[in-house]
C-alpha cells in the first residue's frame, strides 16, 4: 500500500479485477450524512501534462505520459477515496481542433462526455501555449462556467518566469471568468497542496459510487495495453508512435508469473519493417522496457509475449476502432 500526499488516504498497488458501481443499498449504508462524491474532468489542449496531474493527485502511476502529444486516448478514471468523501478524476485526450482520423473523432467524443458528466472541471493550461487564440475553446469555456465550476491549472510554471505567468493569467481570466485560479508544476509536485480541499468545495453531498477500495474503472488488460503503447511512444519517432494500436489477446495471471501476450497494429507493412527493426532489435528493445514497467505495475513478474500485425488505415475505420475498444 502507499500513503496519497494530499491526505491519509490508502491506495491499493493491485488493480480490482473488475471495478463497478455498487448496488444502492450498499451506497447508502455505513456512510455519514456529510459524505461527498462527484466527478472531476480533467481537460485541456494536448501535451498539458493532464496525465502527469492525474498521477499526482492519485499517488500513483495509472496514466501513460510522454513527451509527445496525443499520448492519450481514452478516458481513464482514477479513484480517491476517504471515509468523508469519494472523487473520480478522469484523465482525458487533449483537445483537437481539427480531427483528422475517426480515432480522433473517437477521442473528442470522449472529452464531451467527460464535459457532460462531470460536477466540476479542471482545465489545465500549459503557461506556454497561447491557447486564447482558440476562439472556440475560449466560447465554449465560457459558457460551460456558468453551469459548473472550472478550475484553471496554469503548468509548467518551472519554464518559464513569474512575470510571464502573472501575465498570461491576467490574459486568460478576462476571457472566461474561471472558478479558481491556481499556477502549479504537476511534474515537480509544485502548489497542489490546497488543491483538494478547493475541489471538495464543488462536489455534491453523495454516497460514493464505486467500492470504497476501487482504484479505477479500468481493467488490468486495459493498463498492460496501455504501458506497452507508452514504450512504444518513447521509443519510436515521427508516424509510428500514432499509427500503432496495441491489443491484449492473452492475461494469464499465474501465483509466480503474469503471461501476457500481445498484438501490435500498426498500418503499412513498410511500418512493420521499422518498428520490429534490423533483426528484431527494435521490438525486442520495446518488449525489455515494457516487461519492467509491467513488472513495477503489477507487482510481479511478467512473460510478455508481442506480435506485429499490419491492420490498414485501421484509425479512419469504425470496425477496426471498435475492435480495439474505441467505443462510441
Amino acid at each position: 500500500m502507499q500513503i496519497c500526499y494530499f491526505c491519509p488516504v490508502k491506495i491499493y498497488l493491485r488493480l480490482p479485477k473488475a471495478p463497478c458501481l455498487m448496488d444502492l443499498k450498499m451506497l447508502t449504508e455505513d456512510f455519514p450524512p456529510h459524505h461527498k462524491a462527484g466527478y472531476i474532468s480533467i481537460i485541456g489542449k494536448p501535451n498539458a501534462g493532464k496525465s502527469t496531474l492525474l498521477n499526482v493527485l492519485l499517488g500513483e502511476k495509472l496514466a501513460i505520459a510522454t513527451a509527445k502529444a496525443q499520448t492519450t486516448r481514452h478516458r481513464i478514471m482514477g479513484i480517491i477515496n476517504a471515509p468523508d468523501y469519494q472523487i473520480i478524476y478522469s484523465d482525458t485526450p487533449g483537445i483537437i481542433e481539427q480531427p483528422k482520423y475517426k480515432l480522433h473523432e473517437r477521442m473528442m467524443t470522449y472529452v464531451k462526455e467527460s464535459l457532460s458528466d462531470s460536477d466540476a472541471l479542471i482545465f489545465l493550461a500549459d503557461a506556454q501555449d497561447e491557447w486564447t487564440k482558440d476562439q472556440e475553446l475560449v466560447s465554449k469555456l465560457s459558457s460551460i462556467v456558468k453551469e459548473k465550476p472550472i478550475i484553471l491549472l496554469v503548468n509548467k510554471i518551472d519554464l518559464v518566469n513569474q512575470e510571464f505567468v502573472t501575465a498570461q493569467i491576467k490574459k486568460w481570466t478576462e476571457l472566461v471568468p474561471f472558478t479558481a485560479v491556481s499556477a502549479i508544476s504537476a511534474l515537480h509536485q509544485f502548489n497542489l497542496q490546497n488543491l483538494l480541499d478547493t475541489l471538495l468545495q464543488y462536489l455534491p453531498v453523495h454516497p460514493p459510487y464505486f467500492s470504497k477500495d476501487a482504484f479505477t474503472d479500468r481493467p488490468e488488460r486495459f493498463f498492460a495495453s496501455e504501458i506497452i503503447r507508452e514504450q512504444i511512444f518513447l521509443h519510436y519517432e515521427q508516424e509510428i508512435p500514432y499509427c500503432s494500436e496495441v491489443r491484449i489477446v492473452e492475461f494469464k495471471d499465474k501465483i509466480d508469473i503474469l503471461a501476457i501476450r500481445a498484438e501490435i497494429f500498426v498500418e503499412r507493412t513498410s511500418q512493420k519493417g521499422i518498428f520490429i527493426g534490423h533483426k528484431g532489435e527494435m521490438i525486442k528493445k520495446v518488449g525489455i522496457a515494457a516487461r519492467l514497467e509491467l513488472e513495477k505495475f503489477f507487482g510481479k513478474k511478467v512473460f510478455l509475449e508481442q506480435h506485429v500485425k499490419v491492420e490498414p488505415d485501421w484509425r479512419t475505420k469504425q470496425n477496426s476502432l471498435d475492435k480495439f475498444g474505441y467505443d462510441q
